[in-house]
């Protein structure tokens, strides 16, 4: 099936979604400053370019969009009906570079944690935040 926009509409649409400063990464990120953790973003240095870097914990954090990433049975996860195949195939590829990545990552004597966008709505986004701090605040106590 053909895409329903032209060229130039499409390609208007793909440029406007943004890999930094996301909506979903904006609250985290306000969190952990409040409770007085301290992070560099998107260190080229490591695999993968996380978004989020405690070194002091030695932890990155991924935060994935649901679409982007494939999130499994994620109720907004959901493949467009034009080009079908290419989007499973890229969502696919992602998949795997995202699994490499954090297998490096392993590697490289770093921890990693995923924090999915739909994890951040309002019903959940309390929750999230809060397992994230005790999550940290345990690798400071394993020291």
């Amino acid at each position: 099936m053909a895409d329903v926009h032209n060229k130039e509409t499409r390609s208007y649409n793909m440029n406007r979604i943004k890999g930094k400063d996301t909506k979903p990464e904006i609250p985290i990120r306000k969190h952990l400053f409040s409770k007085g953790f301290r992070f560099r973003l998107h260190d080229k240095n490591l695999l993968g370019k996380p978004d989020i870097v405690l070194k002091k914990y030695k932890t990155v954090i991924f935060v994935n969009g649901f679409f982007w990433h494939g999130h499994r049975n994620c109720k907004y996860a959901v493949i467009p009906k034009t080009r079908t195949e290419w989007w499973k195939e890229k969502i696919k590829n992602t998949k795997s570079r995202d699994s490499l990545h954090q297998s490096e990552i392993e590697k490289s004597g770093w921890n990693f944690i995923i924090i999915w966008e739909c994890d951040l709505n309002k019903m959940n986004m309390s929750g999230t935040l809060s397992n994230l701090t005790s999550l940290l605040r345990n690798k400071t106590s394993e020291k």
